[in-house]
């Protein structure tokens, strides 16, 4: 146990001389974090630039107009009566929408010849595409709605009655979990999670891989033979630095109001087995590949597509399955799955099983597999040194 201390000691001490190592493990999630929170603190999209085209310039499409401008999803940034070279000023405003307010709108109305609005949405951000749709949508049918009523009245029919004419039956939509529709709540813990990740990844990449090019790992193997000890030598330090990595992550949840239960008993162990199942995958790597550049490489081809193949924001069912195996044999994959499951739905223990098992059984191939590699490694080297 005194030679597991001091060669503890000299471990930490190989870990804090490597400043690029120190830079991603200790820095890259709390500033990433910070830089992400930051970016979605607005939590949903306002103000998305809108251009109205009216070309009939009348007492309704100046409400019409009114209407738009009282939305707070949307930004009228012109008003004009004819179209002009709205597809030259795209690439320079980046105009969300164009809505065409067509001429004689108002007299088509009136007269219930139905006219048509046209709205051209730009879909080169699919998001915004999709926000401004579905603002301008609210806009016209509650203006579509309101005059539908108003005509009824018109005609004699009771307020009351006029509505229950227009609308035979209600709708109502209760948002159940981010009922706010919060895009902070929802991309924040799932980036989080994947820079968590990578960087225990690339940390564990160097552990080994750094060794066998220095020739520290000479050195070692004269002192211990079994692989278990190695492994365990190894795997010690990040083992205390974890702990306070995820407490400065769940720090951001608090310091950014993101709307997630995180700390409760099954959060606290889908953390401690990502961590486990991802320092797994990484010192396997380090110990199958003998170059710090190439074995780091390798885990940033596996880890960079890790989040968008996992089906935290792209739902599973749309993946092709030959790339849905891949996915699962990722830990952030099955991380996140069980996260949603208990921190937005509210699951215990038994709802997070089938992740829980996948964890594991990530954790114990990649720790058998790295035991057996690292101890033939290990008898190859004692035997060159003998």
């Amino acid at each position: 146990m005194k030679e597991f201390f001091k060669l503890l000691r000299w471990e930490f001490k190989r870990i804090f001389s490597n400043s690029v190592l120190c830079a991603i493990f200790f820095g890259a999630p709390v500033l990433y974090g910070i830089l992400f929170g930051y970016v979605y603190q607005q939590a949903k999209v306002v103000n998305l630039p809108i251009v109205i085209v009216d070309q009939d310039n009348s007492p309704l499409t100046d409400k019409i107009i009114d209407a738009f401008e009282d939305n707070e999803g949307l930004l009228v940034k012109d008003r004009r009566h004819t179209p002009g070279n709205i597809l030259e000023e795209m690439p320079m405003e980046q105009y969300a929408a164009v809505v065409t307010l067509p001429p004689g709108l108002e007299a088509d109305i009136l007269q219930k010849r139905y006219p048509e609005v046209r709205v051209d949405l730009n879909m080169t951000n699919i998001l915004n595409a999709n926000t401004a749709s579905n603002n301008i949508q609210q806009v016209l049918m509650t203006l579509n709605a309101g005059m539908e009523i108003e005509g009824l009245k018109k005609q004699g029919m009771p307020p009351a009655a006029a509505e229950k004419s227009y609308e035979s039956f209600k709708i109502n939509f209760n948002k159940l979990y981010n009922s706010t529709g919060n895009y902070l709540s929802f991309m924040l813990p799932g980036l989080l999670g994947a820079i968590m990740q990578q960087v225990i990844f690339l940390a564990m990449a160097l552990v080994f891989s750094r060794d066998f090019e220095d020739g520290y790992f000479r050195q070692l193997v004269k002192k211990e033979k079994s692989s278990l000890y190695l492994i365990g030598l190894k795997a010690t330090p990040f083992l205390l630095f974890l702990p306070v990595m995820w407490f400065f992550v769940s720090r951001l949840f608090v310091f950014f109001n993101v709307e997630a239960d995180i700390f409760n008993i099954p959060m606290l162990i889908l953390v401690i087995l990502l961590s486990l199942a991802s320092m797994g995958v990484g010192m396997l790597f380090s110990v199958a590949i003998p170059n710090q550049l190439k074995a780091t490489e390798l885990l940033m081809v596996i880890s960079t597509p890790a989040f968008v193949i996992s089906g935290f924001t792209w739902p599973s069912l749309a993946i092709p399955g030959f790339i849905n195996g891949i996915a699962q044999s990722i830990p952030v994959t099955h991380f996140l799955t069980a996260f949603r499951k208990v921190a937005y739905l509210g699951g215990d223990i038994s709802h997070v099983l089938p992740e829980i098992k996948m964890l594991l059984l990530i954790i114990f191939i990649s720790f058998i597999a790295m035991a057996v590699l690292l101890q033939i490694k290990i008898s190859k080297t004692r035997k060159r040194q003998i």
